[in-house]
């Protein structure tokens, strides 16, 4: 299959390593509107106008910024071309609606950059999470100089988001939200309180200005609490069992998420499987994210 990678910062960088190492990748079109970032390889034609793809290419990965995904997933999706976004969808809840009827109704493949579904550590204890009764965040980087096109909210932040609402499959009740502007025009730390219908709270911290990297999620239940680092890939289980708490630290092989996540995309358009279950759980996400975005401000 023949390839499109629209966008060539460091996330589009990582898209291009990994289409490499995929052996049914038969060629690869690079394009950005920075004729330098195209240098990255000169054994791959090259455009500055997605556009020029139309007809060249099997599918598709846009590595841009949110601002650009709408218009240019739509061009692709109106030509039949599956198309991989990164996070978030769209800037905009109308946007990812439109997107996903153009999906449907052309019967062409749409998948979000959401990685952490495809974490080793998540996976493990995906089946295991049951009944949460209250769940914490945090998600800490440093300054990125990138992705300032949006807030802290819609860059990191909406990655919990997204997993939580897998498990949960609930609708939130209250949300209570703040955050600051510190280095950027939008905001750059935000914490969310959210009550679900079903009585489980959660607690979610993102920032973009912390000295450490931090990316974990605690989830308590029942006589367990699970902690789970999506960084270090590993996780740790403690239960109740009578009077004794006991702790589990589990085996985890590690692969790398993004990866995992480029394969399952290209196997599902090999195997020409449809589905926009990917994106319709994505806009949930989206949607939450700017009701905390609309709450901070």
């Amino acid at each position: 299959m023949r390839v499109g990678i629209i966008g060539l910062g460091r996330l589009g960088s990582i898209h291009f390593r990994i289409y490499k190492e995929i052996k049914n990748i038969e060629k690869i079109y690079l394009v950005d509107i920075d004729t330098e970032k195209l240098s990255t390889d000169e054994t791959c034609p090259h455009f500055t106008d997605y556009k020029q793809l139309k007809g060249l290419v099997d599918l598709v990965s846009i590595a841009t910024p949110t601002t650009t995904h709408f218009k240019i997933a739509e061009f692709f999706l109106k030509n039949k071309i599956p198309v991989l976004v990164e996070k978030p969808l769209t800037q905009s809840l109308a946007e990812a609606e439109k997107l996903l009827e153009i999906a449907k109704k052309n019967k062409t493949i749409l998948f979000v950059g959401h990685v952490e579904r495809y974490n080793s550590a998540y996976l493990a204890v995906k089946k295991s999470i049951k009944n949460p009764l209250f769940i914490e965040c945090h998600r800490l980087s440093p300054y990125p100089y990138r992705s300032l096109d949006v807030s802290v909210v819609l860059d990191l932040m909406i990655h919990d988001l997204d997993i939580m609402l897998y498990f949960l499959k609930d609708k939130v009740k209250k949300l209570e939200a703040k955050g600051v502007k510190v280095l950027s025009k939008s905001h750059d730390i935000a914490n969310a309180r959210l009550s679900f219908k079903n009585g489980c709270v959660a607690n979610i911290t993102a920032s973009r200005i912390s000295a450490k990297t931090e990316r974990k999620i605690r989830i308590f239940m029942p006589n367990c609490y699970i902690s789970l680092d999506y960084a270090k890939q590993s996780v740790e289980i403690y239960r109740k069992i009578k009077s004794k708490i006991t702790k589990e630290s589990l085996s985890i092989t590690k692969e790398e998420p993004l990866k995992k996540e480029i394969i399952d995309f290209v196997n599902s358009v090999k195997k020409a499987e449809f589905t926009i279950d990917d994106a319709n759980q994505a806009k949930d996400a989206l949607s939450l994210a700017l009701q905390i975005q609309k709450a901070i401000s």
